[in-house]
């Protein structure tokens, strides 16, 4: 198996996801490679010579958050109907597919958002191996189709939603108004499995262990004998395109890990203990505490908390480059990019879409720095990462790792940062993490950690009073953190976190649990 390009793969059966601004459409990507078939998302203004040069199998339409009912909001390029392939309209896109082709939308009195029962009313191809008649599905929409367009029959309903699915008679067009991609839609993979193999009739054939071998000759290819900069957090993204490039090029690649004094207790000594000592990495450490610390003092909005830590890491990052470059003549610039960074970036083909933010791996590179870019996982989800992380040998502390945020520590403190209260953060959140792993919890959750909280409370330690700080504890289970249930640990283990956490720590007095969901707070405080 080849893959040659975003829009050459002609040995690939590849399902296109035109995207109209949902939160889901990655999902529904990702749900189709899971079933060993290829995806890529495009906006949904793409210029129809890109359409016809990825040649797909089967057309999805995703959700967005514009009604079709206002003049000028995205509707499906005619191309698309002119390709005569099969075509699955999910919510705003079931809505545009109806209304292009004669039928009627029109605002619900009240928006649905949540789970629905949905009643199958048609033996269709979609529904192919259900259960039930009836499914749980989830529903997140303003709008609703109130008449079928020509040629469309009514293959399932809601109570609020009396047209909740439809497909054509003689054409392969399918429409639902709820979200088959999210985990909350019952028999809502078997529904895309459905779609993709049985109604596209794609194969199988998105292998990420053909993938890797290719992907270290397609280095080998561009970098040659030249030296690679790479900078490596740790995490998994910069950890495997590490490993890529260990195999393609060896030590002409060059590994730069910067100290921004916001990472977790003893990360530096990991990092270095795994990356330089044992997997023998040409590995550079830049202690740039002090400099974040300067930059930081003072702030307290999170949004420009963000920005200050992107904006120090970048110009530590470039400054140390650009040292670099001039000893070692350094020609390339790895970069962990992934397909969500690529995606969340992008600028629709009229300008009109929105980004959803940018990401400094998708800007380009400083004009001085001279270098090309190597991104050899581009194209690939987390998940996708991951796996390709263990078929490299990577271990299961950095696979299995937790997610932790690019400003590190930085947003889990609320307030002004400092070395006091980033110390209290590390030693809690390492408490936390060891107790989670010690009682066979850790890989049960998601995501879990610590938060620093602006406020002090009294408290009794020791028959004396303690006028202290406050750590709240977050965990949450999530498959894809689009959606997150708060995570309900065992009462006797949160109670000795706590007990350990204000025992061991004497600037703590009390110790709080989050119990928020996501919706309707994020999994992040900030």
């Amino acid at each position: 198996m080849s893959i040659k390009g975003s829009l050459s793969k002609e040995d690939l059966d590849t399902i296109l996801v035109l995207d109209f601004g949902s939160q889901y459409t990655q999902l529904i990507a990702r749900r189709v490679r899971e079933l060993g078939v290829y995806s890529e998302i495009f906006p949904w203004d793409i210029a129809p010579e890109k359409i016809s040069s990825l040649n797909p199998k089967g057309i999805i339409l995703s959700g967005g958050p514009e009604s079709v009912i206002k003049e000028n909001t995205p509707r499906i390029p005619e191309t698309v109907f002119n390709l005569n392939i099969p075509i699955l309209g999910i919510c705003y896109g079931m809505q545009t597919l109806a209304e292009q082709n004669g039928g009627c939308v029109q605002t619900s009195s009240m928006k649905e958002f949540g789970h629905a029962e949905l009643k199958i009313e048609y033996s269709s191809k979609i529904f192919n191996g259900l259960d039930t008649d009836n499914l749980d599905v989830w529903m997140s929409h303003g709008d609703h189709v109130s008449i079928l367009p020509d040629g469309f029959i009514l293959s399932a309903s809601t109570e609020s939603a009396p047209i909740a699915a439809m497909e054509h008679i003689d054409k392969p067009y399918y429409a639902l108004q709820f979200h088959p991609e999210v985990t909350h839609t019952s028999g809502g993979q078997k529904i895309i499995e459905n779609f993709i193999i049985e109604i596209c009739k794609s194969q199988k054939t998105w292998r990420l262990d053909d993938l890797i071998n290719q992907r270290i000759q397609e280095i080998k290819a561009q970098v040659g004998d030249k030296k690679v900069l790479l900078g490596l957090s740790g995490g998994v993204d910069s950890s495997v395109t590490a490993m890529l490039l260990d195999k393609a090029i060896g030590k002409n690649l060059i590994c730069m890990f910067v100290d921004n004094g916001l990472l977790r207790k003893n990360e530096v000594q990991e990092v270095v203990g795994l990356f330089k000592n044992k997997i023998d990495l040409n590995l550079e450490v830049v202690d740039a505490k002090k400099t974040f610390y300067r930059h930081l003092k003072g702030v307290t909005d999170p949004e420009q908390k963000r920005k200050v830590i992107g904006r120090t890491f970048i110009d530590v990052f470039d400054n140390e480059s650009v040292n670099l470059h001039a000893t070692s003549e350094i020609s390339f610039l790895a970069q962990g990019t992934i397909y969500p960074d690529v995606i969340e970036s992008s600028e629709s083909e009229s300008k009109e879409a929105r980004i959803i933010k940018s990401h400094h791996n998708v800007g380009g590179l400083p004009d001085e720095m001279k270098m090309s870019l190597v991104e050899p996982i581009r194209d690939l989800f987390k998940d996708e990462v991951r796996k390709m992380g263990s078929l490299l040998g990577l271990p299961d502390e950095i696979l299995k790792r937790h997610p932790f945020p690019g400003p590190g520590l930085g947003v889990r403190i609320l307030g002004e940062i400092n070395q006091d209260n980033i110390s209290i953060l590390q030693e809690a959140d390492a408490i936390f993490t060891q107790e989670l792993k010690k009682e066979g919890l850790y890989d049960q959750v998601s995501q879990a950690f610590c938060v620093y909280l602006p406020v002090k409370s009294v408290g009794v330690v020791g028959d004396e009073r303690r006028y202290a700080n406050v750590i709240a504890l977050r965990a949450v289970k999530t498959v894809d953190f689009m959606t997150a249930e708060w995570s309900d640990l065992p009462f006797d283990f949160l109670g000795k976190v706590s007990n350990r956490i204000v025992n061991e720590l004497e600037d703590v007095s009390r110790v709080v649990y989050d119990i928020s969901g996501k919706p309707p707070a994020t999994i992040e405080w900030e």
